[in-house]
């Protein structure tokens, strides 16, 4: 069955404001469009129709702008906060209801050109065996160009994944796509607040961490500089 991706758009992009004061991260402008709607019609175009955007700083100017989705070829659902911003783990723990027991997960503020097909089919092989990985992390051989390095990557296992400190052989880092089964989520309480890294560490931890290498780059809109880099590469697709 086709995956369910979950989009993480909650967050209050402090790094960027004052451009953020007034809308959400997912609402930049990138050549006259909201930044989401890129990454919505990206999904449309592999045939991942289910998608569920996980809102917190400013979610109701998303619903108001997505609405269901079919604007952009998509079905869209809707899993808030609420008062308290949950982090980016907790706010996948409370949409769970509406992701089913696998689904993909990327960051708000990411755009992700590849056919993440692949990867969902390697996944699931991988999952079918007597030791049942319960996520997927993506990485790209980044060699602390694009942002720092946080993974040690070698022999197409991940070895090591840390966003706090430098290590000698980190040469790649997380793409920003990743697959979860739902079971991943059970060490964590209800309410909780706990970002995806610290999920990505338990999993590690426990062995059952899958790692799968992207050749192609990612852009992000988490900084100015991102947000240029990114308008330069749309505006070299258009006609």
């Amino acid at each position: 069955m086709t995956p369910s991706v979950a989009i993480l758009a909650g967050g209050l992009a402090t790094r960027i404001r004052p451009i953020t004061d007034k809308i959400p991260k997912a609402l930049i402008p990138i050549r006259g469009r909201p930044f989401v709607d890129y990454q919505l019609e990206l999904l449309a175009g592999m045939n991942l129709s289910r998608v569920v955007l996980c809102t917190g700083y400013k979610g109701e100017m998303i619903e108001d702008h997505v609405g269901d989705g079919s604007a952009f070829g998509v079905s869209v659902q809707y899993s808030h906060d609420g008062e308290t911003l949950l982090g980016t783990g907790g706010a996948l723990k409370r949409a769970l209801p509406l992701l089913g027991d696998r689904f993909i997960v990327i960051y708000g503020d990411s755009y992700l050109d590849a056919d993440y097909r692949p990867i969902v089919e390697f996944f699931d092989t991988q999952s079918s065996a007597s030791h049942r990985p319960q996520a997927l992390m993506t990485v790209f051989r980044n060699e602390g160009l694009f942002d720092r390095s946080n993974v040690v990557f070698r022999g197409g296992r991940i070895i090591v994944y840390d966003k706090k400190q430098d290590h000698p052989e980190m040469n790649y880092i997380d793409w920003g796509l990743g697959i979860l089964h739902a079971g991943v989520f059970a060490p964590f309480s209800e309410r909780s607040v706990f970002d995806l890294a610290e999920l990505y560490g338990h999993v590690l931890s426990e062995g059952a961490l899958l790692g799968y290498e992207v050749k192609q780059r990612f852009f992000e809109i988490g900084s100015v500089s991102g947000i240029e880099e990114f308008e330069r590469h749309i505006a070299s697709r258009l006609p």
